[in-house]
């Protein structure tokens, strides 16, 4: 009974990955989105509908990110940028925050197994954010992780923890300003410097010192991925919460009304076809900035 029980499932499953195919590929005549970026709300909602015990939202969340992933890198989806942890999140009790912590490190581990998503299809990761807040333990997983994947070259998975974009923003003007300052103190040494430091220095000196939009944009914490196509906000709400609020001026954002853990293939197809059927004013805006 066991043996045609689990036959059953193996041809359902088989049925499901044809089914599943089929879609992507009648989708793919369509643009296909460079980047889609994923806000993961809802995970302690549905542990207090559910009546879970604490934190096991969280789990069954990333059950359905692991899902997500699958679906864009199946899709043809090079970029997804997941909003893990933000520095807000710091301000829950410590209790909460602990166990989002070990339960990060935990999953994190996950990823450089040699079976794990990544290295199926090819994945890159890269930790975003101001990862100096983390705990030591997560801070090095981080770290091993990112060398891990080093050389994954078929896909990239940006992973935003203790994040926010005004961060990012104040993190890239500073070190632009810095990389400025040291590059007109060589100069200024070497007796060749101008502008900001030397009297007299004509207007086009000035200009070459002053910092551009490229600066600011090469150090920016994702700085590693394009601008998203999409940014999918799980239960219904179509705040960013201070995520990708630089990059996000031209994107399609997307609010389902199920919480993140209840997520599924419907959501993400009609995700695609949304972007789709707006692309080219999407890309009308883009040429306009």
């Amino acid at each position: 009974m066991e043996k045609i029980r689990g036959k059953l499932i193996q041809i359902y499953d088989n049925l499901l990955s044809f089914f599943q195919k089929c879609i992507f590929f009648v989708l793919s005549v369509g643009a296909i989105p460079n980047h889609i970026a994923f806000i993961m709300d809802g995970n302690r909602r549905y542990t207090e509908r559910c009546n879970l015990m604490e934190g096991a939202g969280h789990k069954v969340g990333f059950s359905a990110l692991m899902s997500m992933l699958k679906y864009c890198y199946e899709f043809g989806v090079r970029y997804v940028t997941i909003y893990a942890f933000s520095i807000d999140n710091f301000k829950r009790s410590p209790e909460e925050v602990q166990s989002l912590m070990d339960l990060m490190l935990e999953k994190i581990e996950e990823l450089m197994k040699e079976e794990s998503i990544v290295n199926r299809y090819g994945v890159r990761v890269y930790f975003s954010g101001n990862l100096k807040l983390l705990s030591k333990p997560v801070r090095l997983a981080a770290e091993r992780a990112m060398f891990a994947t080093a050389k994954n070259a078929k896909a990239v998975l940006s992973i935003c923890i203790a994040y926010t974009s005004t961060n990012e923003i104040v993190h890239a003007i500073q070190e632009s300003c810095e990389e400025k300052w040291d590059e007109i103190t060589v100069l200024n040494s070497s007796g060749a410097g101008y502008g900001l430091i030397r009297l007299g220095g004509n207007e086009q000196d000035e200009r070459s010192h002053l910092i551009k939009l490229t600066d600011i944009e090469r150090n920016m914490y994702m700085a590693v991925a394009p601008d998203p196509d999409i940014i999918i906000r799980t239960s219904g709400e179509t705040r960013l919460s201070n995520f990708l609020l630089w990059q996000s001026a031209s994107c399609y954002l997307y609010s389902p009304s199920v919480l993140w853990p209840e997520i599924g293939l419907r959501q993400f197809l009609w995700a695609i076809l949304n972007f789709q059927r707006i692309q080219f004013y999407l890309d009308k805006k883009r040429k306009q900035l």
